[in-house]
């Protein structure tokens, strides 16, 4: 499964079992293990050591205390949707991880953005003062 353009997890690392699903699907729903559980270890997963990291200190529900991520895909009623539906909730967990917020760079307000807000704020002020009751 590929997860950036530099990474990617060999299918052998990734646990996919049937089971059966809970509500709708009729009849099929009592014979056919339509549901699909996903297990992903992290710690013994080929994901470079940042990507662990960030994965095992998140406070994402569907990570054990073992440092296993499990998912459960019964959105759909085909094995086959559900199967992609989990790899893609996967790819989108472990893609979060990876990211890293851009630095933010501070700065100060110019001289002329000071004097404009602090105008608009006398304006105002003037505004309300015009609205309230005349005075003898």
């Amino acid at each position: 499964m590929l997860i950036s353009n530099k990474y990617n997890i060999p299918d052998t690392e990734i646990e996919l079992h049937d089971i059966r699903a809970q509500g709708a699907g009729g009849q099929n729903v009592n014979k056919v293990s339509n549901a699909i559980h996903l297990r992903f270890d992290i710690s013994a997963s080929s994901l470079p050591d940042e990507y662990k990291d960030k994965l095992r200190f998140s406070s994402d529900r569907r990570i054990s205390g073992d440092g296993v991520i499990i998912i459960k895909a019964q959105r759909y009623r085909s094995r086959e949707k559900n199967r992609e539906d989990a790899l893609t909730r996967l790819q989108a967990l472990i893609e979060s991880a990876a990211y890293t917020p851009k630095h933010r760079t501070a700065t100060k307000p110019t001289r002329a953005s000071k004097t404009k807000r602090l105008d608009s704020k006398i304006q105002r002020g003037k505004l309300k003062t015009l609205r309230s009751k005349v005075q003898d």
